[in-house]
């Protein structure tokens, strides 16, 4: 009797760790995919202010260019000379 008590004691002593193993397991399995997750969108958001920051450079280097500055004034600000009318026509 004492050892059929014994044997059972050890059974459930054994599965309650292998359940325990098994939680935190999963948790920590969840925990490593939400992260990769968060990994993978801060290396997009990385490549895209990457590019952002090279497409800006290119921009400032050309507007250093008096005749570019001009453009892009007109172009973006709608910007004109005095006694100079501009008509804007959207497609």
């Amino acid at each position: 009797m004492a050892s059929n008590f014994s044997k059972r004691v050890w059974q459930i002593l054994t599965a309650v760790i292998i359940v325990y193993t098994v939680a935190l397991t999963a948790r920590n399995l969840f925990r490593v995919i939400k992260i990769q997750s968060r990994i993978s969108l801060l290396e997009d958001q990385k490549d895209f202010f990457q590019q952002r920051i090279s497409e800006d450079s290119t921009l400032l280097e050309r507007l250093n260019y008096d005749e570019y500055l001009e453009q892009y004034a007109r172009e973006k600000f709608h910007m004109q000379r005095p006694n100079e009318y501009i008509y804007i026509l959207e497609d």
